[in-house]
């Protein structure tokens, strides 16, 4: 028998479901609708007013006042605000800074006000009522949780509190969820990540575990440990009611046949897309891992062909000038306060009706020493082709350029792999790595048959490679994750520094 908890849970997933149609339905008109909500808003505002917010009357005037920016492009703005100005890039001044890494002059401080902060919230409450609506399964929500997450400790920065958005997230569970919570506050505050996943384990192992979420290479850590301590082969032997796996913030690909295996069971799958800068798609097919765009959640994309994007005046589009199968990188208006905004992720159009995207990389995470333009979804391809026709299962891997072999001959694109298990044979999957590469880029096909490279190099690394280079970065655990690929060999010399000591 269904519990009350069960119960409405349905009631208002179908309410999620009406509301979701009412608007993706008209998308073109939701947003342009919240363009000017977010235009009106902000036009007192001191960027607002010195980028004539008062004056803008279209999408082509907003072009025209506001330019493309990354976070270093509208650093000083941020700088004012988390100096403590009120009335900068929002009125007021926000509730939370979302601390991340990843600039050329150190951390990033987000801002989440009280105006974005639930879109956060309701957006993932949505994913999860997307998720019954298309299965029917309800009896998750009657075992015990766990969110695999930053501290949710907070530091004061001039009276707004400052954390990881997983951190400051932890602060919003819904009462009706507290219970079902775990770990405890205290293990989920400790700061070592490696400390903090053995305690969790420890704290969780012989609990009714019926949700796992986080991001793939963690949840991978965290089933580890739980074998480890309990002597078990399968997640499905320690808690046989794990009845749905929720995931976001790194492509699930190349983890996939690894977790399912660790799994055990067959256990649904449910991939969101979110950010410190909010959250912006999640899975609202069963049958289909394509992404939901949610343009109804106060904030004006714009897109950028990813082709262009370093041109002086690169094209922006709106959602109704996008075509399918185009990469573009997305670009935020949000009311948090970020305008014109280059978040960095690349994403394509998979539908119209609805608008559904795949992510597929990042805008400054390619390799292009040759002009070929590798992206990570296109490695991400080739990898998944190698698994299926020659076996193996992957923990991690990067893929570099290697310009200068010094062995001599061409030059060449380098997979630096840690396997789980090996494949039968190394030469045929590193055979079907580079022949998948060729399908999906044409480009780098051409330099193959013009003999400018020669087929890529595979190196498979020793066990916890990766997690040995995380650690020496201070990145180890929560949101941060490393590159599919880079255009330099900053990551391949640091993984290959053990083999050549």
């Amino acid at each position: 028998m269904a519990t009350l908890k069960e119960i409405g849970a349905r009631i208002w997933a179908a309410l999620a479901e009406r509301e979701t149609q009412k608007w993706a339905s008209k998308p073109v008109e939701t947003q342009d609708a919240v363009l000017h909500r977010l235009l009106q808003a902000a036009k007192d505002t001191a960027f607002g007013q010195d980028h004539g917010f008062a004056e803008i009357r279209s999408y082509a005037d907003f072009k025209a006042r506001v330019p493309l920016r990354d976070y270093e492009g509208l650093r000083s703005y941020v700088d004012r605000v988390v100096d403590g100005e009120s009335d900068v890039l929002w009125p007021g001044r926000p509730l939370y800074y979302a601390k991340t890494s990843g600039t050329t002059s150190g951390a990033k401080y987000i801002p989440l006000t009280k105006e974005s902060v639930p879109y956060h919230i309701k957006s993932a409450r949505n994913a999860l009522f997307a998720h019954i609506r298309n299965t029917g399964r309800t009896a998750f929500l009657n075992g015990k949780m766990i969110f695999l997450q930053g501290s949710p400790e907070l530091e004061d920065k001039k009276g707004v509190a400052l954390g990881r958005l997983s951190g400051i997230t932890a602060h919003f569970v819904p009462s009706y969820l507290l219970k079902n919570r775990m770990p405890s506050w205290e293990t989920n505050c400790i700061e070592d990540w490696e400390t903090k996943v053995q305690a969790i384990a420890e704290e969780t192992y012989n609990a009714d575990m019926t949700v796992i979420s986080g991001i793939p290479p963690w949840v991978q850590m965290y089933f580890e440990r739980l074998m480890d301590k309990t002597g078990k082969k399968t997640i499905a032997e320690i808690f046989p009611n794990f009845d749905l796996f929720v995931t976001g913030g790194v492509a699930l690909e190349p983890y996939r046949a690894r977790l399912i295996e660790l799994f055990g069971k067959n256990v649904p799958i449910l991939e969101t897309y979110p950010a410190s800068e909010g959250f912006f798609a999640y899975q609202d097919q069963a049958d289909s891992p394509d992404l939901l765009l949610l343009l109804n959640n106060e904030m004006f994309y714009e897109f950028v062909p990813a082709d262009k994007f370093f041109e002086e005046n690169p094209p922006r589009l709106s959602i109704g000038e996008v075509e399918l199968g185009v990469n573009y990188a997305l670009i935020l208006n949000t009311n948090a306060g970020l305008w014109g905004y280059s978040i960095g992720d690349t994403v394509q159009f998979v539908s119209k009706a609805p608008y559904r995207i795949r992510v597929t990389g990042r805008i400054k995470h390619f390799i292009s020493a040759f002009g070929e333009h590798v992206i990570g979804s296109e490695v991400e391809y080739a990898m998944d082709q190698a698994l299926i026709q020659h076996g193996g299962l992957v923990r991690e891997f990067t893929v570099a350029p290697n310009v200068n072999p010094s062995e001599g001959g061409l030059p060449y694109h380098e997979w630096l792999v840690e396997f789980d298990e090996l494949p039968k044979d190394l030469a045929a999957f590193a055979a079907t790595l580079d022949t998948g590469m060729r399908t999906k880029n044409v480009y780098y096909d051409d330099l193959i048959v013009g003999s400018i490279l020669r087929p890529c190099v595979l190196r498979s690394l020793g066990p916890e490679s990766f997690i040995r280079y995380m650690k020496s970065e201070g990145k180890l655990g929560g949101q941060n994750k490393v590159p599919r690929l880079t255009n330099d060999r900053k990551i391949a010399e640091a993984l290959l520094a053990p083999l050549k000591a």
